[in-house]
């Protein structure tokens, strides 16, 4: 097997985050509910950007983000990720360039514009989020290079993007390429709401080899195992998964295979300004140790400084150099 040129191939949901601050009149003259989160539909993500006035645009999504906390670790990750030839897509691509991702993926043509989440933040601090999934829904099997596969330590993919038929047969079809190749393949949860909706299938996906390594966080898991019990969920996770990684927040994370169960504690933060993004940037640490072939404790401990570095501020990609804070920290990158 030869050596992998990508540490982590991860695939996503790509959406461009729009920030934008405005007055709570603008809430009421929209009558939106601060605080609150709507998908909405084309038109009306169209009229609402024309109304935000100035904005601050980040290219977002969880293994955007993830493959962005990899770069900054001094990694070498690739994204797959769907976005329109627009204004939005440009800036999405140019950002994840910039970061030091090798992003390829060909943008939509004369369809459906980019992906995105309005943000709209009051004096108060609080955020209204508006989200229109657009472009990054439509990824498919045509958009899987089976060279960046192969040449990946680990493929990744967020559970979010289970959703989409075309998006699915594309995780399938990447996971094929990358056992092909003997590499791992590794799967988020993502979210409650995505285990309830995809419960079966994600079992199916551990029953039947398709993946490796799954990442959740402790409501996930229990979501998962359908427990309210996590020592239960753990052993079930043990049983059916080759290797699970679980964050527990202020407890740490643990990385449990069937011979063996790790506990790492969690970094201490000062002040937790935003848990956004938290999850995403344990993956960038433990991906990156795993393709470094650390081993789970240290992989574990990298993801947790990770996380700890993203909450201490607000959004969800990393803000000071994470080779940098890692090297401070002791770790041998």
């Amino acid at each position: 097997m030869t050596k992998p040129a990508f540490d982590a191939l991860c695939i996503g949901n790509a959406i461009c985050d729009v920030f934008a601050h405005v007055e709570e009149d603008f809430l009421v003259q929209e009558n939106l509910v601060k605080g609150s989160m709507r998908l909405i539909d084309t038109a009306e993500a169209l009229r609402l950007y024309e109304r935000m006035g100035q904005t601050v645009l980040i290219s977002g999504g969880s293994a955007g983000n993830t493959a962005a906390g990899i770069a900054s670790l001094g990694g070498k990750p690739a994204y797959l990720g769907k976005v329109a030839n627009d204004v939005l897509g440009a800036s999405y691509a140019h950002d994840m360039k910039g970061t030091g991702v090798h992003f390829e993926t060909a943008p939509l043509v004369d369809s459906v514009p980019t992906a995105r989440s309005m943000i709209l933040i009051t004096p108060d601090g609080e955020r209204t989020m508006n989200t229109y999934l657009g472009a990054c829904v439509e990824l498919s099997p045509a958009d899987v290079d089976p060279a960046v596969v192969g040449a990946s330590a680990v493929t990744y993919m967020e559970g979010y993007l289970w959703d989409p038929p075309a998006a699915k047969e594309a995780f399938l079809q990447a996971a094929r390429i990358a056992h092909e190749n003997g590499r791992m393949v590794a799967l988020s949860l993502s979210d409650s709401f995505c285990v309830d909706r995809f419960r079966s299938e994600f079992h199916g996906l551990l029953r039947d080899g398709v993946v490796d390594l799954m990442f959740a966080n402790e409501h996930e898991l229990k979501a998962l195992y359908q427990t309210a019990d996590i020592d239960t969920a753990i052993r079930a996770a043990a049983a059916s998964c080759k290797l699970t990684a679980l964050t527990r927040g202020e407890d740490g994370a643990m990385a449990i295979t069937r011979e063996e169960t790790v506990h790492v504690r969690a970094n201490e933060v000062s002040e937790i300004a935003d848990l956004t993004g938290a999850g995403d940037l344990f993956a960038s640490g433990f991906l990156y140790g795993l393709a470094r072939d650390f081993d789970l404790a240290t992989s574990a401990s990298l993801g947790c400084l990770c996380a700890s570095e993203v909450i201490a501020h607000v959004g969800a990609r990393p803000q000071k150099n994470l080779k940098a804070l890692a090297t401070d920290s002791g770790f041998t990158l």
